[in-house]
């Protein structure tokens, strides 16, 4: 294999690629608004979320402590794009005001998506979006000079579309069929095909189920 030199350099930005997320939330009016991002990894069935400290996501997300976090597929992408630069902030933040945001009230109306009730809080999950998590704030931490703030979310219900289940299986989620849109340096991509056999799929599912499984059963009970 032939090895290339590293050329060092200063990105504006560091999005090497990850799963886009719409988090829906509740405004202090009740209402839902639905805001895309992309600074999202999974630990278990916690998740951490980098958002911007200003944005409206944020504040719901402080004050309510709840959100889903709704998963499109790459065929989602143009409603997904009909949200960008949009804003539930009235007035627009400056730093969002210079970049050409501008409010929105319903994101949904927007969108063109469709909300449906959630079960365990208060913000809709998306109808169209193939997986859609129901999660409540553990935690939140200032990152950096405080312009971004990195959240700890407890998932408490997964609901999936049946297409994206592996077939004979209750809960395991098939990888083929699972077509997430992702960004990468502000662009969307979708998957390719698997480029090789992975040995830690050897593992069982299973021994990775942890106790926030069990607790998530517990809520509304």
């Amino acid at each position: 294999m032939e090895t290339v030199a590293h050329t060092a350099i200063e990105p504006g930005i560091l999005y090497f690629g990850t799963p886009v997320v719409l988090i829906s939330s509740t405004n202090e009016d009740g209402s839902a608004n639905l805001a895309p991002m992309s600074s999202a990894f999974w630990l278990g069935w916690r998740a951490m979320l980098g958002l911007g400290a200003r944005s409206r996501t944020t504040a719901n997300l402080l004050r309510t402590r709840e959100c889903v976090l709704n998963l499109p597929s790459d065929a989602l992408a143009p409603a997904v794009d009909r949200l960008a630069l949009t804003t539930g902030s009235d007035p627009v933040p400056p730093g969002k005001q210079e970049r050409g945001y501008f409010h929105v009230a319903d994101k949904f109306g927007r969108s063109g998506l469709t909300s449906v009730p959630s079960e365990t809080v208060a913000p809709p999950r998306v109808a169209e979006c193939p997986v859609a998590m129901e999660a409540v704030v553990e935690a939140h931490h200032p990152v950096g000079d405080g312009g971004v703030v990195a959240f700890e979310v407890r998932v408490q219900r997964v609901f999936v579309h049946d297409a994206v289940r592996t077939p004979g299986t209750a809960d395991h989620i098939d990888p083929d069929a699972w077509r997430p849109l992702i960004m990468s340096f502000q662009k969307f991509y979708g998957l390719g095909e698997q480029v090789h056999p992975s040995t830690l799929a050897r593992i069982p599912e299973r021994l990775y189920r942890g106790p926030d499984i069990e607790r998530a059963r517990r809520v509304g009970v």
